[in-house]
């Protein structure tokens, strides 16, 4: 599918609180994507623990395609009861998006309506509404087309300026023409969109948040994949093979390590020229190659981009403010929407541990633990072996 999902979600703890009452969880399979937010009684530790219990609980079992009725009777029945206001409750509202169809459902729980942009302007769902264990369920559906937009708040940003700057609060129609207004400025970017309204509600609350504010939107654009090619194959005679679907692939191409660069480089008939200005005390300088992204050395460089995407949280906006190779490989890699690494099994034994046995690859376990940590973070990747 040439159309990518971009989510992105933010939140702002009510003042004084370490946790925030909200919870938000986004899980991608093959075939549909998942979307839940979920807004905890009260707020604080008791709110959170709801909210958390709520999503685990909903996405978990919409995932494994249980019948919509039994997971929301589930979801409610097995929520703790506030010995304060001898209530349990939790509101929900679940996203889901069939990636073949491109039709989307909404089920909600006394969360304010979604918001859908479609060619900039808001569309509104028609809802229809279900009982289930005495509560009233919401349902609506329509379909996705690239550059749609469809984002779901807790009511925490509905009720922002309350009594403050607003007398009553900013109000979904208020947020639906501000997230309007964004699409007039040609907004392609779905953290833009959180950030803007995330902003604004904060703003509105003078920075004295009165309750939590939650918002999760999806962004429908265009994908953008990157292939990493590391290691030089296995079988020699394989090189060009390798090197010729490495530059046909249609995405972003980065070549990590020295002699995969030589490889890639003879076949173009050109040279690697070294930017020495990237080079650091503990890192190597990045290569310039026509044809090719981004060419960096390959295990030193990989193992400090690991380093550096967990500090980070994989977070692009918390990069290290420094153009060396594992940062701009970082860049690459957190701006990337699916990932292909194409790793190649020859053992270079200038770094290999001599401790280990000759078919364990310190780039091999270098590169899995890369796509573990991205895979940890709902990031799209595929590793092959050559």
């Amino acid at each position: 599918m040439d159309n990518f999902l971009d989510i992105y979600e933010l939140s702002l703890n009510k003042k004084g609180e370490e946790l925030c009452g909200d919870k938000v969880k986004f899980r991608k399979t093959e075939n549909k994507t998942t979307i839940v937010l979920s807004d905890g009684l009260g707020s604080g530790v008791k709110a959170n623990i709801l909210a958390t219990l709520t999503t685990e609980i909903l996405i978990t079992m919409l995932n494994a395609d249980v019948a919509l009725e039994e997971v929301i009777k589930t979801a409610i029945g097995t929520l703790p009861i506030c010995q304060v206001r001898k209530i349990a409750y939790a509101t929900f509202t679940i996203i889901q998006i069939n990636h073949k169809t491109n039709k989307f459902e909404v089920i909600n729980f006394d969360n304010p309506p979604v918001f859908f942009i479609k060619q900039g302007k808001l569309l509104k769902l028609e809802n229809k509404t279900e009982e289930i264990l005495g509560k009233k369920i919401s349902l609506s559906e329509g379909y996705l087309e690239r550059g749609d937009f469809i984002g779901a708040v807790s009511d925490g940003v509905l009720y922002a300026g309350l009594g403050q700057t607003l007398n009553f609060g900013w109000g979904w129609e208020s947020i639906a023409k501000f997230i309007e207004s964004l699409f007039i400025k040609q907004t392609n970017s779905v953290r833009h969109i959180i950030h803007s309204v995330i902003a604004e509600t904060h703003s509105l609350y003078r920075g004295k948040i009165g309750d939590d504010a939650t918002f999760v939107g999806v962004y429908v654009r265009k994908r953008n994949p990157l292939m990493i090619f590391t290691g030089p194959p296995l079988e020699k005679s394989k090189d060009n093979y390798y090197v010729e679907k490495f530059l046909n692939f249609d995405g972003r191409k980065i070549v990590c390590g020295g002699t995969t660069g030589n490889i890639v480089a003879k076949y173009l008939g050109e040279t690697i020229e070294m930017d020495i200005s990237t080079m650091r005390k503990d890192l190597p300088p990045i290569g310039q190659l026509k044809g090719v992204d981004l060419v960096t050395e390959g295990i030193l460089t990989i193992s400090k981009v690991i380093e550096i995407l967990k500090a980070c949280n994989c977070d692009v906006t918390r990069l290290p403010n420094d153009r060396n190779g594992a940062v701009m490989l970082g860049q690459e890699i957190l701006e990337a929407d699916s990932i292909l690494f194409l790793l190649g099994q020859k053992i270079n034994d200038f770094y290999q541990n001599p401790l280990l046995p000759k078919n364990i690859s310190i780039r091999r376990n270098l590169i899995e633990e890369l796509v573990k940590l991205l895979r940890d973070k709902q990031k799209e990747v595929i590793l092959e072996y050559c």
